[in-house]
Order: C-alpha cells, then sequence, then structure tokens
C-alpha cells in the first residue's frame, strides 16, 4: 500500500488560488482604478495596480520585471510540488505552508501574465502613513511562510527532544 504525499493538500491552492482571483474580479469590476472607500478607521478598499512585486520592488523597470516574476512564481511552485510530492500527508503544517504559498503565488502570476500588473486592494493606514496595499494572495503567501516557521519551531523541538 502506498502512503498519501503532501500532494493531497493542493486542494488548498486551488480554494487560495480561486477567491484570490474572485476579489480581484470583483474589484475590477465595481472599483474604478485608485477609487477609495472607507471601511474602518484604519483600513480602506481601495483598488491600485501593482507591475512589481512586493511593495512595488522593480515596478519601474520598463517591462521586464512582468516576465521574471511570472518565470519565478512557476519555479517556485515547481519547488514546492516536488517537495509536496516527497512529503508525508501527515506533515500537516508543511504542507498547508507549501500550498498556500502554491496558491497566491499563482494566482499573482496569472493576474501579471493576463494584465500586465497585480491588482491590490487592501489599504491599512494610520493617520498619514499608510502600508502597501495589498491582495488576498499576499495573504495566503505569508501565512504560508508564517506556517512554516512555525513548523520549523516545532520540529526543532521534536529533534531536541529526541537528543
Amino acid at each position: 500500500m502506498q502512503k498519501r504525499s503532501g500532494l493531497s493538500f493542493l486542494w488548498l491552492s486551488a480554494v487560495a488560488f480561486f477567491i484570490d482571483l474572485l476579489t480581484k474580479y470583483i474589484v475590477t469590476q465595481n472599483f474604478e482604478l485608485y477609487e477609495s472607500v472607507n471601511v474602518l478607521p484604519i483600513f480602506n478598499l481601495t483598488y491600485a495596480r501593482n507591475t512589481g512585486a512586493a511593495f512595488s520592488f522593480l515596478a519601474e523597470h520598463g517591462g521586464w520585471q512582468k516576465y521574471f516574476f511570472i518565470v519565478l512564481a512557476l519555479v517556485i511552485s515547481a519547488v514546492l510540488v516536488y517537495l509536496l510530492r516527497k512529503n508525508s500527508a501527515q506533515q500537516k503544517l508543511q504542507n498547508s505552508a507549501y500550498a498556500l504559498i502554491i496558491g497566491g503565488a499563482l494566482a499573482n502570476m496569472a493576474d501579471r501574465a493576463y494584465n500586465g500588473f497585480v491588482v491590490d486592494f487592501f489599504d491599512f493606514f494610520w493617520r498619514e502613513w499608510h502600508y502597501p496595499v495589498f491582495n488576498v494572495a499576499d495573504i495566503v503567501i505569508c501565512v504560508g511562510v508564517g506556517l512554516l516557521i512555525l513548523d520549523s519551531f516545532k520540529n526543532g523541538e521534536k529533534k531536541a527532544d529526541k537528543r
């Protein structure tokens, strides 16, 4: 009998991918570019476009970065799928983390490939200071990284206990 691999967690990638693209579609259909609606005293929904990466890194570099970030998302996703395949389904934190990162990376990649930019809309601020606007894919990528960090501490404790 063959044991189940971490590939069984790819459903999580699909959910993250779908929710991200759905929310981006809703924003683009209901907002004008840079339109902002105040939701809370520290939060707006603001339609923005990002041609770069996190925090608009490389946003003003003539367009080559679009292809770079598409290839980067594909390579990272392929490596993570490989790692999921090697993992046991019992490695729930690590598999969930990989799946979330894949879903977020591919959703932003699809947005970038189709539009030439990534749609962002979560705008948190305090007085005049605004955190960079982001989207659901960015959230699931960050949650995935957080789960990897948590898993590394958890596995570190297990290794220490074995000694």
